[in-house]
């Protein structure tokens, strides 16, 4: 018989690892709750998940683009 182990999430932006806070919530609420403190992630993509040192690592892509 098989066994199902549920990974934890973990969040990245930058060098910042950002806590999962609450397994519930869906993604774009993680991101949603961390606007404002990183006003960068309303752009950012997300990549993952991938799974890193036995979490799944979820993580936020600055948008690039050009000012002026």
């Amino acid at each position: 018989m098989a066994t199902v182990t549920k990974l934890e999430r973990e969040f990245v932006f930058g060098s910042h690892v950002l806590p999962d806070t609450d397994p519930a919530m869906e993604v774009e609420q993680v991101r949603e709750m961390y606007i404002t403190t990183y006003p960068e992630i309303t752009t950012a993509t997300v990549e993952g998940p991938a799974v890193v040192d036995g979490k799944m690592r979820y993580t936020f892509i600055r948008a690039i683009g050009s000012k002026g």
